[in-house]
């Protein structure tokens, strides 16, 4: 099953969303500025993408700006960031078959999810 970290909010998740709807297959919504992912869930996410927590920072967010940027986070600094503001995590995520990417450009989507 195919599982997506959804914005509703964001054009390029709902793109996503769509284009995963119209591929027939079945998925899972995961709303994750309300159901935020626990630190575990996401550094196994982290995992699955294969990026280094900052890879996933929204640096252009306010709440980046106003509060960790010029500062130095480790890892784990980076991924709690995450986890107390949701809104700081890259969307949409698309995951399947154990793997993740960033699903931005419904090209790689497309040949991620074939």
């Amino acid at each position: 099953m195919i599982q997506i970290y959804h914005n509703p909010r964001c054009g390029k998740s709902r793109n996503c969303l769509a284009f995963i709807e119209n591929t027939k297959q079945d998925y899972e919504i995961i709303p994750y500025l309300t159901e935020t992912p626990t630190f575990d869930e996401l550094k196994e996410l982290l995992k699955k993408l294969n990026l280094k927590p900052a890879e996933l920072i929204r640096t252009k967010e306010k709440i980046w700006i106003e509060n960790y940027k010029g500062k130095v986070l480790n890892d784990n600094e980076t991924i709690q960031a995450m986890v107390d503001n949701p809104i700081l995590i890259e969307r949409p995520i698309v995951v399947k078959d154990g793997k993740a990417i960033i699903g931005r450009d419904l090209d790689n989507v497309a040949s991620f999810l074939d």
